[in-house]
């Protein structure tokens, strides 16, 4: 690899002009770090300012065209560059001024003089906009501070001012007029309409704007926007949680990301803002004055912003500092029995939320050193009230342990192997409090979900289970003892030969689960339980086949899933994947099987309800009782405990719903499309997968601007390029490349979108395939992505073998990989007659290939072989003239006689072809009509 700067430029600037803009920036970055020569230096900015823009990094752009003004002021490239990349940022009135500037110097340049008109439009445009726009956030203002006017009015311009927040012209507005104030008075206000609107109002404020979210944060303060959040009203701390929500996106995305957009505040790192609200969060937790909602909202911040996004990140101080500063309040609030303890307000889901909140936070630490320090944090909590004085101590203590085991369960392991811990569980599961009971048992059943626990809970706790599911008199213990039992009944999964209790056991627990998951009469949280159950129990077959044979279970189920318990999600989510069969099954060899029977070892048996006939049944009688409406609200639920595990099941049963194609219609007419986006980008990395292949699967079969209307469409994108991947499946790669290609022939834009995600060298990748169907499938994408004109240019490049790959791919045996060649190739010389000129040099066989597409038995191919032909011979009379020297001529006077109607296309280019050959004097007409060369 070259080590000089200038022969990395030249490298560049040739990438750059044959269309391959990454390399270029690729060659430009090098050599910037090899240069210490300023003047060069400055060239390189300005080069590699261009590439930018081409990639549509306009910041980065804006960036480097000044790095190269700062070397030479009078560099009018980097400047018209700075000029272009301003005005797509939306920074008109400096774009302004370095256009005006370029047309000074060159005023007979009409590049500079179109973008000065542009520009000089956009401006006046904008001022006459925020004229209107400023007149109406003065009369809506006028409203909200008039005391004496009516009520519905007041509300009116309130909700007026959320609209006009969302509008760059009308959030400066509202900023400028010092609008934060009078949504201070509002948010101060009793009437919860008022309040919702002016939350709403700040989240126009703040989205995506660093500098307006410093300031709002430092003048409305931490302090009234927990309290606002920690109020009784579901609502108003829901929304309170978004605009928080989207004030650290605001402060951590735009110091990540140096983007600045209509930001155009140069601000000092926001990290000390950031932790101030973080404190305010934490201390709200125990706070006895905060709602139990405005608590769920809280710890669902913290859940969002305080792990890192990626392991990749090396810094996970933010998840330190938390662990530090707020782990004992985590855990007081995990540790809260409300019926006996005196503590903060919780509701159903808090608990839940709590673990999740726990094991991101666990999740999130790098070494053992770190990992050992929670332990001992958590180890100290527990030990401290345990060994307190009074059962409620011992209750708290036990209850944070229930809270650990959902959560970290490595940790929650640890905490129940201390001294006393499991006996005192044990001992107060025959308790005659029915609270005292219910901690226990359900402490009981967490334990129980590890293969260690399992074994030894089997041997000294199911008498236990037993006793209290038979004798005890209150539904909600009786029904938590069920799911302990259903909890070890399933230890052997889907082996069919590993079942834990006798034949028949496990579908009389299943169907009292289903009788109580139907009594609307019971408590939320007991038919909740029920569905816990199920979860485990569905792993049996038999067990499967009745629930989704019982349509009031299921109408039962999906109810639940659209409620407000979000506890119930994951429990829903493992139910679906078990009878939907969409967990991973690996397929044992059978010489290895053969080999464990005959050393007498355990073989796994696949249960014959499993099979692929019953689990096809299983499918549609799921679609007809309205699965696809549960999964589409689960998905939109705002829950810590909508975990990534947990959609990662949503997933798994969406690809399990699409796999026949005769379904796919049904699950996006009932919104399955739209809930798929999001499951590509939060999700585990399989839960991912699942989601981008059930994508490529609708995008196959249905029209993507139906299933996915409007700018929905471009969202599509990325999930199937992430499906181009070498840990992807053939089948994955295979799919992803039949969607794309769908894609690629609707528009430009789509187009434009595909090559900006970098797919085409992926794709171009998988042309070399040894796999018949996934080359051809991804010869047939480069088809219609050829129709851009940026691609185009790629098949100029003199250094490469695109050419020839797909002239050689016009002779191969397999018919579809020829037609994808054959007709990227006739867009080709169509489109770029140079193209024409090179493909004599890229092969000597090109005149056999191009005579066997003219001879064959395809009409499509003898229609793209012809088309191809008549390309050549417009493009160069030389070629015309080699091309009337063969064959080809006999050929083509063959086809143009054809009397066939069906083949009126080929017929057509055929007679073309002889006319313009004898335009150029190669052939004439003898007297019977035939044509003949007219070379000596």
């Amino acid at each position: 690899m070259t080590q000089d700067p200038s022969a990395l430029r030249e490298e560049g600037n040739s990438l750059f002009k044959s269309g391959d803009v990454q390399g270029a920036l690729s060659c430009y970055t090098k050599a910037l770090k090899l240069s210490d020569n300023d003047s060069e230096n400055a060239v390189l900015f300005r080069n590699r300012s261009a590439c930018y823009l081409k990639l549509e990094e306009y910041s980065k752009a804006e960036a480097d065209a000044t790095k190269a003004l700062d070397t030479d002021q009078g560099d009018i490239k980097a400047r018209f560059r700075r000029a272009q990349a301003l005005h797509k940022l939306g920074r008109l009135d400096q774009a302004f001024l370095d256009a005006q500037k370029c047309a000074q110097l060159e005023p007979k340049n009409k590049a500079f003089q179109e973008l000065l008109r542009q520009l000089s439009v956009q401006i006046q445009q904008k001022a006459v906009q925020l004229s209107s726009t400023d007149s109406r956030v003065q009369q809506m203002f006028k409203l909200l501070l008039d005391t004496s006017a009516q009520e519905s009015d007041r509300l009116k311009a309130a909700q007026n001012l959320v609209v006009l927040s969302r509008e760059d012209a009308g959030a400066e507005q509202i900023f400028r007029n010092d609008g934060v104030k009078l949504l201070q008075n509002l948010l101060d206000s009793r009437q919860e309409d008022i309040v919702l609107s002016a939350l709403r109002t700040l989240v126009g404020l703040c989205t995506g704007h660093q500098s307006r979210t410093m300031a709002i944060v430092n003048e409305l303060g931490m302090d009234r926007l927990c309290g606002v959040m920690g109020s009784g009203a579901s609502a108003v701390s829901l929304a309170a949680c978004h605009l928080l929500q989207v004030m650290f996106e605001a402060l951590t995305e735009g110091m990540k990301k140096d983007f600045r957009g209509k930001d155009e505040a140069i601000l000092p790192e926001p990290s000390r803002e950031l932790r101030s609200m973080l404190r305010h969060l934490i201390d709200m937790l125990p706070a006895s004055s905060v709602s139990g909602p405005g608590r769920d909202s809280a710890i669902n911040l913290l859940v969002k912003q305080v792990p890192r996004k990626s392991q990749k990140n090396p810094d996970n101080s933010l998840t330190l500092w938390v662990i530090d500063n707020g782990i004992k309040k985590i855990l007081e609030v995990s540790g809260t029995v409300p019926e006996i303890t005196d503590g903060p307000t919780l509701t159903d889901n808090t608990p839940m939320n709590c673990a999740v909140l726990l094991n991101k936070l666990y999740d999130d630490l790098k070494s053992d050193k770190e990992r050992e320090n929670f332990n001992k944090l958590c180890e100290e909590y527990v030990q401290h009230h345990f060994e307190g004085s009074g059962l409620e101590n011992k209750l708290r203590a036990i209850q944070t342990v229930s809270v650990l085991l959902q959560g970290p369960s490595d940790v929650g392991n640890r905490t129940l192997e201390m001294s006393g811990i499991m006996e005192a569980v044990i001992s107060l599961c025959a308790s005659e409090n029915i609270t005292h009971q219910q901690v226990a048992v359900e402490t009981l059943i967490h334990a129980a979900g590890k293969a260690k626990r399992a074994s030894f809970i089997t041997a000294n706790g199911v008498a236990l289970l037993k006793d209290l599911y038979k004798k005890s008199e209150n539904e909600q213990i009786r029904v938590r003892a069920l799911v302990g039992l259903c909890k070890l009944g399933s230890a052997g999964g889907t082996d069919f030969s590993m079942k834990q209790f006798a034949e028949g056991s496990t579908l009389k627990l299943a169907k009292q689960c289903r009788k109580w998951l139907c009594n609307d009469s019971l408590p939320q949280t007991s038919r909740r339980w029920a569905i816990e159950g199920l979860a485990y129990l569905t792993f049996d077959a038999d067990v499967k086949e009745d629930l989704v044979g019982d349509k009031n279970a299921l109408q039962a189920m999906f109810q639940l899933a659209k409620s407000e318990d979000k506890t119930v999600l994951f429990a829903i989510g493992s139910t679906l994947v078990n009878c939907t069969n969409s967990y991973e099954v690996e397929k044992p060899d059978p010489q290895l099987v053969e080999l464990a029977k005959y050393a007498k070892q355990h073989v796994p048996e696949e249960h014959p309800k499993d099979a692929k006939s019953f689990v096809e049944k299983r499918l549609v009688k799921l679609l007809e009782a309205g699965v696809v409406s549960a999964l589409v609200c689960m998905v939109k639920q705002e829950s810590p405990a909508l975990t990534e595990t947990c959609r990662e099941c949503i997933a798994r049963v969406f690809l399990a719903l699409v796999e026949r194609q005769e379904d796919r219609g049904t699950v996006v007419a009932q919104g399955g499309g739209k809930a798929l986006l999001p499951l590509v980008s939060d999700s585990t990395d399989v839960g991912k997968i699942k989601a981008a292949q059930a994508l490529a699967k609708i995008t196959i079969t249905s029209n993507p601007e139906i299933a996915f209307p409007g700018e929905r469409v471009y969202e599509v994108v990325r999930p199937l390029v992430s499906l181009l991947a070498l840990e992807c499946s053939l089948l994955q790669n295979f799919e992803a490349l039949m969607a794309l290609t769908n894609l690629a022939g609707i528009s430009d834009r789509l187009r434009q979108k595909i090559i900006k995600e970098k797919a085409v060298p992926k794709i171009e990748g998988y042309m070399f395939e040894e796999h018949d169907l996934v080359r051809a499938a991804a010869t047939e994408c480069m088809c219609n992505l050829v129709l851009s004109p940026e691609v185009q240019k790629l098949y100029l490049a003199t250094d490469s073998d695109r050419l020839k790959l797909l002239v050689l791919y016009c002779g191969e045996d397999d018919e579809r990989l020829r037609k994808a060649a054959a007709g990227t190739l006739a867009v080709l010389t169509g489109e770029m007659p140079e193209v024409c000129a090179r493909i004599p040099d890229v092969t000597s066989h090109w005149l056999e290939i191009l005579q066997a597409l003219l001879l064959s038995e395809s009409q499509d191919l003898r229609h793209r072989g012809v088309v191809i032909t008549l390309n050549m011979m417009q493009a160069d009379r030389s070629l015309a003239e080699k091309l009337m020297e063969s064959e080809a001529l006999e050929i083509l006077s063959v086809l143009a006689k054809t009397a066939d109607a069906n083949q009126a296309s080929v017929i057509k280019a055929s007679q073309h072809c002889l006319d313009l050959a004898m335009e150029y004097g190669l052939i004439r007409n003898n007297e019977g009509g035939a044509n003949e060369s007219s070379a000596p």
